[in-house]
């Protein structure tokens, strides 16, 4: 009886050893070629330029002065269709050359100037700047060394322009307006004289001096203003306080001018409106 019961599973086993199994086709999965392998793009520094119409009018440089929101201020607005902003640094140190913003931009051809970025007791440049006298400074991390102002033919003011090869760079900082907005966080304390740098992100600019107020105050007024036909599109810090000076010449209209009180230091760098040429 056991033999009769082995015999059957013997030869099953036997015939399922020997059927063959179907072979398995795997899908097939292309592999792209050097030349269909696309790089991801770079990141361009983040800007804030708009469209310039072409029949937009060009406006002279002009003095403005105001009142926004309480806080007295004066603009020198212009186009950079027919004028620039220059930087202009002393590399020997505050005074050295120029002893204020009038003597910089009389020596070197300008119609208005401003002082310009940061710097340390030493009189070292507090950020990187790059002027004629060629590149001095070093990045500079912190708030007041988060905008920069980058001049040539397409200006511009960028959270970003360390590795950027323009003849005139000026790191300062903060920002007080982007994208036409207030930028949060700002000081609301330690009212002083500030000086700072406008752009309406197309070829429209300023440069301008207020009275006393806290970073947080003056970023409010700004916001959304327009002054000389300039909008407070994006805004950047310049130093303040006892640094603050703006000089207006004659071929301004409205001007001259000259805000700078006695008891200022001075200041190791300026930024000159010239003519384009």
């Amino acid at each position: 009886m056991l033999r009769h019961f082995v015999l059957p599973l013997l030869a099953l086993a036997a015939s399922c050893t020997s059927q063959k199994q179907a072979p398995v086709t795997l899908p097939e999965i292309p592999i792209a070629g050097p030349e269909e392998v696309q790089a991801s793009p770079v990141k361009p520094p983040e800007t804030d330029h708009v469209a310039v119409p072409p029949s937009q009018a060009i406006y002279g440089p002009k003095l403005v002065r105001t009142n926004l929101s309480g806080i007295p201020i004066t603009f020198v607005t212009f186009d950079t269709r027919t004028h620039q902003l220059k930087v202009a640094d002393q590399a020997n140190g505050p005074g050295s050359r120029w002893a204020d913003a009038e003597a910089a931009g009389r020596a070197t051809g300008g119609i208005a100037a401003i002082n310009g970025g940061f710097f340390t007791p030493e009189g070292k440049p507090l950020g990187i700047v790059v002027s004629s006298e060629g590149r001095a400074g070093s990045l500079n991390r912190s708030s007041l060394g988060s905008g920069w102002y980058v001049g040539g033919n397409s200006p511009s003011l960028l959270r970003n322009a360390a590795g950027s090869a323009a003849t005139d760079l000026l790191q300062s900082g903060p920002f007080l307006v982007e994208h036409g907005k207030a930028v949060g966080g700002l000081s609301k304390a330690n009212s002083s004289a500030r000086t700072f740098i406008g752009w309406d992100g197309g070829t429209r600019w300023f440069i301008a001096r207020s009275g006393s107020c806290s970073l947080a105050d003056l970023a409010q007024a700004l916001a959304g203003s327009e002054t000389g036909g300039v909008k407070a599109r994006s805004v950047l810090n310049l130093d303040g306080g006892r640094s603050s000076d703006l000089w207006v010449s004659s071929s301004v209209q409205g001007g001259p001018l000259s805000e700078r009180p006695f008891w200022n230091k001075p200041v190791r760098n300026f930024v000159v409106l010239v003519p384009r040429s």
